[in-house]
């Protein structure tokens, strides 16, 4: 295989893991973001069919790795059995899954920079082993892929979980800044971590971000994720179109990164929205950092932090809907339609 044959299909091979990851965010999260709060409301009316609901689309979260491990080997044209071999792989170096004392516990999503590396890892192994079992391939498959992808994936996983730390302790370093300069820096922090492998939530989480900092990140992301949907609303559909916001914009991942000019269009728009937490003191948790619009968590958390009624409601719609739709259509305009800076092609998702 000649160099430039050899670049494409490394190319293609990170396109497929990374849209892989993409699909299982998608199936994965958008159920528990649709359903979680309105479940929630219902608990006191239906409280056994909304408990069931909630039980159910929040442990489809924790199946987050395995989803994306089928997805990304089925576009790489594999068997059942290494589909579902990568799958098992990624579930267990994801780190959604924890052994303690003979308890087998499962909760939250892993870590997904961890669960590109188990899936890479695991699609390597059966590439390189695929052929040379034989008529032993449904047997030994699964055996070996669980061993040397999940086991290599487990042992990344501390390593990776790094990056995740030394992330968090830069972003809380912003917190510390002026407030307007602090809610532009996190608002572009955010929006930059929901669109690629790096868990916005578990930042948010880890570093007990509040108040304005937590509004600021909502903001921020909520501002990307209109941005992303208007500026592809053309080349994708009504319902990957809403994805975008109602469920999480991570599902450009794999076009924004490889095509990192996009970055451009995002941090702008997410710049300017989270410029408006510190303005209008739009406020937020650390469990509701990094959630953006999704599921409505992010405009909940700011409701409840500020004067209940009608003017309060009126500034959140502002602020979750009017506004971040303007901006998008303002982006969409000054980056695709002005200047051509970026192609509507370039956002478009296979589904």
């Amino acid at each position: 295989m000649d160099q430039s044959k050899k670049q494409s299909a490394i190319k293609e091979g990170t396109l497929n893991i990374l849209n892989g990851i993409s699909m299982g965010v998608i199936a994965a999260l958008v159920p528990a973001a649709l359903l979680g709060q309105l479940m929630k409301a219902l608990l006191g009316v239906m409280p056994t069919f909304a408990q069931m609901v909630i039980n159910i689309t929040t442990f489809t979260q924790s199946l987050l790795a395995a989803m994306a491990g089928f997805c990304a080997a089925y576009l790489f044209r594999m068997s059942m059995v290494e589909m579902c071999s990568v799958a098992a792989a990624s579930m267990i170096g994801s780190g959604a899954i924890t052994f303690k004392n003979g308890v087998i516990t499962v909760a939250g999503t892993g870590d997904v920079i961890n669960i590109g590396v188990t899936v890479t890892i695991a699609i390597l192994v059966v590439k390189l082993v695929g052929k040379r079992l034989g008529s032993y391939t449904t047997i030994l498959m699964p055996i070996v892929v669980l061993l040397i992808g999940g086991g290599l994936g487990t042992l990344t996983l501390s390593y990776v979980k790094m990056i995740t730390t030394l992330i968090g302790t830069i972003v809380m370093t912003f917190t510390k800044l002026q407030p307007l300069l602090m809610s532009v820096l996190i608002g572009m922090s955010f929006a930059a971590m929901i669109v690629s492998q790096i868990s916005s939530v578990g930042i948010g989480v880890a570093i007990g971000l509040s108040g304005v900092a937590s509004g600021a990140a909502n903001l921020g992301i909520t501002g990307a994720a209109y941005t992303l949907a208007i500026m592809s609303y053309s080349v994708n559909g009504m319902g990957t179109t809403l994805a975008h916001f109602i469920g999480t914009p991570k599902i450009q991942m794999a076009n924004i990164l490889e095509k990192p000019k996009l970055f451009i269009p995002v941090l702008v728009s997410s710049g300017i929205s989270g410029l408006l937490a510190a303005i209008f003191n739009i406020q937020g948790t650390p469990n509701s950092a990094g959630f953006g619009f999704s599921g409505l968590i992010g405009p909940l958390a700011a409701y409840a932090k500020m004067t209940p009624g009608a003017a309060s409601i009126l500034l959140l719609t502002v602020l979750y809907v009017v506004y971040p739709v303007a901006l998008g259509f303002l982006m969409k305009w000054i980056f695709i339609d002005r200047t051509h800076f970026a192609s509507v092609e370039d956002l478009r998702i296979a589904v």
